[in-house]
């Protein structure tokens, strides 16, 4: 009999799995949305620069004059101690958030709002941007990271600026402590060892023999030993299309 795969111990939910969340400050979000859809502005400064475990680039909190305090992703260039400006009538200024509707076009903003009020979805990676390439009756035009373009609503905000932290991924971890430390802070398995490594007792996929593979695709109903890999794929081939002959 063999031992549960790692998909059914992850399931479990025990500690070797589960993410150090109480290490964390806080979620990065803007603070709750008016009806008027804050019309206006309101003053606040960065109070500190903060480092949030499992997080690519630094965290930033925020006082508002109305005295509440939110936190939220650190663009180049914004230290302790700035002011800052959040509503329709801010400043187009690093730092500051804005209403996409009211940005200017071309210019790159972060942290933006998939919809209004929701606290901020999009471009949130260290070094992440995106663009705003126009306005239309029907929303913003916003170039993504991906290099794709969206229309997004003119009521949802973001902020202007690049995302601190660029080029985080050029530098080798050097050491494999290093890396599992990180990947413990994201609750994630590291060192990951490959299905077909394994033996067969071990999972589906595994075994030492080099004859005919065993097929990667799986039924939706398989039970929880078996479900691994391509789980109800409607193709295992290359995601480039095929070519009609």
């Amino acid at each position: 009999m063999g031992k549960r795969i790692r998909v059914q111990r992850r399931g479990r939910g025990t500690s070797v799995f589960r993410a150090s969340t109480h290490k964390r400050v806080a979620p990065v979000q803007y603070p709750p949305m008016s009806a008027n859809h804050q019309e206006g502005v309101i003053n606040g400064q960065v109070k500190s620069i903060l480092h949030d475990p499992g997080r690519g680039s630094p965290m930033v909190a925020v006082k508002l004059e109305t005295g509440k305090t939110y936190y939220s992703v650190v663009p180049e260039g914004v230290y302790e101690g700035q002011p800052t400006q959040i509503g329709d009538e801010a400043a187009v200024e690093i730092g500051n958030v804005l209403p996409l509707g009211k940005i200017p076009e071309g210019t790159m903003v972060c942290n933006i709002e998939l919809s209004p009020g929701d606290g901020g979805k999009m471009a949130r990676s260290s070094g992440a941007f995106a663009t705003v390439v126009g306005h239309t009756p029907e929303g913003t035009i916003v170039k993504l990271p991906s290099k794709r373009t969206k229309f997004i609503n003119d009521f949802c905000r973001a902020t202007i600026g690049v995302i601190s932290g660029a080029g985080r991924t050029e530098k080798p971890f050097l050491k494999a402590g290093t890396k599992f430390h990180l990947m413990k802070a994201k609750g994630h398995l590291y060192p990951r060892t490959s299905a077909r490594a394994m033996i067969a007792a071990c999972h589906p996929f595994g075994s030492g023999r080099k004859g005919g593979r065993k097929v990667t695709t799986v039924s939706r109903n398989a039970p929880p030993g078996r479900k691994v890999g391509l789980i109800a794929a409607r193709s295992a081939g290359s995601r480039t299309k095929r070519r009609r002959v």
